[in-house]
């Protein structure tokens, strides 16, 4: 395997397409293990036909059993591959060009409902960990962030007078979010605490920190949102992103559209967005019952 050659790959992904962390390391990955097929297989990336990459799709889809969704990955990091291998005159055409990715089946995003998301905010923390967890779970509602957005929020990036922060989302890309007075009250609240417990000390300056004062972890949200889920008794398990579709679909029940949502959500595609216009289906039976003149 052209170990020169996936490495110069891999900063083309970081340096010049600027991915995330995480989509890079995925597709580096991805064609390292593609790279040891062709390897396998006797035959140069550069030298691969459309038929050769039809047959690498039968190796994941029949003979290794991955799911439609993994495949789907693997494909889109090779893709780029050799688009890359475009772009430094490796080869004169993309073998990729006609290849078909499998069809992903569209998932509804869940949502947790008002009355989740009420007790959730209105339960009574008193402890640093306990404060730090609740200002998360408003913020991650307030203004629909990605984990890894919220987690690189630094102080800086915080106007609770005029209430908005800057986020940073995929490839490095910043936005603009509005956050609304109570979540900008529950800022300033965790602020005091914070600074209270590290007064006098040396810190990390991202805005949430562990009890050492350094950059709080994913693990550690996840914990801690899985703690306060159980002290609210709520029986649906917690994750960071279920706040983010829970933003989503509850601004556009109240009226949002969706290029606003689109802005707030740092989506690169209106696409992406439009998965929030599904219906509410409960809802829907309710507003029929009631206008419906034999309901």
């Amino acid at each position: 395997m052209d170990r020169f050659l996936l490495e110069t790959f891999a900063n083309h992904l970081d340096f010049e397409r600027q991915l995330s962390l995480n989509t890079q390391k995925a597709y580096t990955a991805d064609v390292a293990a593609y790279l040891e097929y062709c390897e396998a297989n006797q035959i140069a990336p550069e030298q691969a036909t459309p038929d050769f990459l039809e047959q690498y799709n039968y190796q994941l889809r029949v003979v290794e059993g991955l799911e439609a969704a993994s495949v789907f990955r693997k494909m889109e990091g090779i893709k780029s591959f050799y688009k890359f291998l475009l772009i430094e005159h490796k080869i004169k055409e993309d073998p990729t060009r006609f290849l078909k990715s499998p069809k992903l089946a569209q998932k509804i995003p869940t949502q947790l409902t008002r009355e989740e998301i009420d007790r959730l905010l209105s339960y009574p923390a008193d402890t640093f960990e306990e404060i730090r967890t609740v200002t998360v779970v408003e913020l991650l509602y307030a203004a629909g962030l990605r984990i890894s957005e919220l987690l690189n929020l630094r102080l800086e990036n915080i106007n609770t007078e005029e209430g908005w922060l800057m986020a940073f989302g995929k490839g490095g890309k910043q936005r603009f979010v509005p956050v609304h007075e109570a979540a900008c009250k529950r800022l300033e609240q965790y602020l005091q605490v914070r600074e209270q417990k590290f007064a006098g000390k040396e810190v990390d300056s991202e805005l949430f920190l562990n009890k050492n004062g350094k950059k709080l972890s994913r693990v550690s949200v996840w914990k801690d949102l899985a703690a306060l889920g159980r002290k609210v008794n709520l029986s649906r398990p917690l994750h960071p992103h279920l706040f983010r579709h829970t933003f989503a679909s509850h601004l556009l029940q109240g009226g949002a559209d969706l290029r606003s949502l689109q802005e707030m959500l740092g989506h690169a595609n209106l696409t992406t967005t439009q998965i929030y216009t599904h219906l509410d289906v409960s809802d829907l039976k309710n507003k029929h019952k009631k206008y419906h003149p034999r309901g």
